[in-house]
Parts: structure tokens; C-alpha cells; sequence
């Protein structure tokens, strides 16, 4: 995950902001650790980060803690942990922004769930709110199929990874195999060649594509009236060769949702 573009994804957010209405309270819907969440606090909004896994949110816990000793939040900036499920996620009142990024949207491998997921947001958002997301296409998971295997081997962490897609629901399974090192990891569990001990953990990951044009029709019948689409980090159209799609919804002042 190093090398993920964290920076990326917040510049356009807050381009997206700057167009479309900067916000005071977020959600940041699968947050993971907190690589988004916590910047955000620490600019000043107030941030609910929502994730499924408590592994997750308790490393996102230590490392707020950490970097408020480091980078003390801005003034009315906060991060509160919530574990939710994003197609069942609620708060007492509703937000300004929802955030969705790093393809977690991928991870709902039902058009139910996607469903779902769009009509929660659209409840929890206020009058004039945002619904920021971004969504690996068709294209970038048939990529990943053509393009694996894929290996890493350096001295303290390697894997090796594997994909497999279902053409036709374009549904891929990554499975990895990862090792790290027992000084990095602080157990003993298997001995290298050289007398290094390794960890093996083992992580199935399984996403789906969508058609964008399909996306677009559950997020109007969610009830967002004015939808926009957008390419790689980029406030410009998707075309065939775009890799990650990033939509903006907007809920009108007034609006009703389906």
C-alpha cells in the first residue's frame, strides 16, 4: 500500500469540493487505516471513518493518536472510528460529503448491495451533499487477469499474487500469499535458507466491475438527480482506456430519494 496515491485521491476530492461545495463533515466509507480520514481531520473537517474491519480501525485508532502528537488537528477538525457495514452505515445526523475511495465500491459483488449502498449515502447525506467514489472499470480488472502473476521479493516482505476473473459477471479473485519477516512481524512460525524466520498470511480479495452506465442508473434511482463522471484522478470525461472511473453525485436541495 506504499505506494498508493493517497495525495492523489485527496487533491481531487478537493477539487471536486472546490466545484461542487466544500464540506464540513464527512464520511469516508471504507476507510481502512485511516490514510485519508486523518488528513482530512487534520485540515479541519469533522471526519467519521467507517470501515467493516476492527483490525482496520484499531490501526487507524494508533495512528490518529500518533500523528495528533505530530500534527495537532486543525481547529474543529476531529476523526471518530465507526465499524459499519457501508450498505447498512447510519449516523445520528446527516453529513455534508461522503467519500468512497480506493475502489472499495468494487468490493459490493451484488447489484443489491450496490443498491443499497447508494440509498444509504443518499439518506445520510444533506440538501446539496456530495457522493465521492471512485471504481476500478471492466477494462482495469481484465488488465489485471492478463497482466498476472505479480511478485514481490524484497529482504522483509514478498508475495506472490494471483488474479482469476470471471469474464462474465467480470468478477476477479486476487489471492496472495504474503511473507514477512520475524522482525517485522514478532512471531516465529517458518525458517528461511539463510536462518530468517517468515510469517505467511494469506488474503483472498474479490471485486467486481460494473458497467459505468449501470452505476450511474442505481444512483439516480437512489434518488441523485445530477450525476457526474470523471477519469483518473482527473476532472475530465472517462474514455475506453480509463483505468479508475470516479463519480461525483449530488444531492439536490429538496430531493427525494426512489
Amino acid at each position: 500500500m506504499e505506494e498508493m496515491p493517497y495525495p492523489q485521491w485527496l487533491r481531487f476530492v478537493r477539487q471536486c469540493w472546490d466545484r461542487y461545495g466544500a464540506p464540513r463533515s464527512v464520511v469516508d466509507l471504507g476507510c481502512g487505516t485511516g490514510n485519508l480520514s486523518i488528513p482530512l481531520a487534520q485540515s479541519g473537517l469533522r471526519v467519521y471513518g467507517i470501515d467493516l474491519s476492527d483490525d482496520m480501525l484499531a490501526v487507524a485508532q494508533e495512528k490518529t493518536e500518533r500523528q495528533e502528537r505530530m500534527f495537532p488537528f486543525a481547529p474543529g477538525g476531529s476523526v471518530t472510528w465507526l465499524q459499519q457495514d457501508m450498505r447498512e452505515w447510519e449516523l445520528a445526523e446527516p453529513v455534508d460529503s461522503v467519500l468512497s475511495c480506493c475502489d472499495c465500491i468494487n468490493y459490493l459483488t451484488e447489484e443489491d448491495d450496490l443498491a443499497a449502498t447508494f440509498r444509504r449515502t443518499y439518506a445520510g447525506l444533506k440538501d446539496g451533499g456530495t457522493f465521492i467514489f471512485d471504481v476500478h472499470t471492466e477494462g482495469q480488472l481484465r488488465s489485471y487477469a492478463e497482466m498476472q502473476p505479480f511478485v514481490l521479493n524484497d529482504d522483509d516482505i514478498s508475495y506472490i499474487w494471483t488474479s482469476e476473473l470471471d469474464e462474465e459477471r467480470c468478477e476477479i479473485e486476487h489471492e496472495l500469499a504474503i511473507f514477512v519477516r520475524e522482525s517485522e512481524w514478532g512471531e516465529e512460525r517458518t525458517a528461511a535458507a539463510d536462518g530468517a524466520k517468515y510469517v505467511r498470511i494469506d488474503e483472498t480479495h474479490v471485486q467486481r466491475a460494473y458497467p459505468l452506465d449501470r452505476i450511474e442508473a442505481l444512483l439516480r434511482e437512489a434518488g441523485f438527480a445530477d450525476v457526474r463522471r470523471y477519469a483518473d484522478f482527473a476532472l475530465k470525461a472517462p474514455s475506453v482506456g480509463t483505468e479508475r472511473a470516479f463519480f461525483v453525485a449530488l444531492k439536490k436541495e429538496g430531493g427525494h430519494g426512489a
